[in-house]
């Protein structure tokens, strides 16, 4: 994808396709759990990203983010309970997002390690020690909420930047 169309796809189609990933992110499993992760949340990550950061770093950014939670659930999932109909929309939204994200990073951009190591060890300290129980699942289910909800203010700021 060229620039200008990236410009465009994260202009128009980002935000729609993020608030039907949140809505299905919602619908597939009803409310979310108060338990709290044993991972804590990247915030200072997020802090920097929408603070101090530069336009291709965010784009980057945007792109790992997505990418980390495509691979986190690709995971076993035989013991969850939520709507497969809705489960399956979701991870098509979430796919497409970062295929079109993945078009407005170069290639040789290496990605974030400490946002890396974070889904590493939701992946290892929440899946697999919980034995991908359907309450492991529910706290990846509300993390990845919160993700997409900071990813959305990331892909806000790029926008008023690149258009303002």
């Amino acid at each position: 994808m060229q620039d200008s169309q990236c410009c465009d796809w994260l202009r128009y189609s980002y935000r729609l396709l993020s608030a039907e990933s949140l809505k299905m992110l919602q619908e597939m499993g009803g409310d979310y759990t108060e338990d709290a992760s044993p991972v804590p949340f990247p915030e200072s990550q997020y802090k920097k990203m929408i603070y101090s950061a530069e336009p291709k770093d965010q784009v980057r950014f945007l792109n790992e983010s997505i990418y980390q939670i495509t691979e986190l659930f690709n995971g076993n999932m035989q013991a969850v309970k939520w709507d497969s109909k809705k489960l399956d929309d979701f991870l098509n939204l979430i796919h497409r997002q970062f295929y079109n994200l993945k078009s407005c990073v170069p290639p040789q951009v290496k990605p974030d390690m400490n946002l890396k190591r974070y889904f590493r060890k939701l992946n290892r300290k929440v899946l697999r020690k919980m034995k991908y129980s359907a309450n492991a699942w529910e706290l990846v289910r509300k993390e990845t909420k919160s993700h997409l909800l900071r990813l959305d203010i990331i892909a806000a700021l790029l926008r008023n930047r690149i258009y303002i």
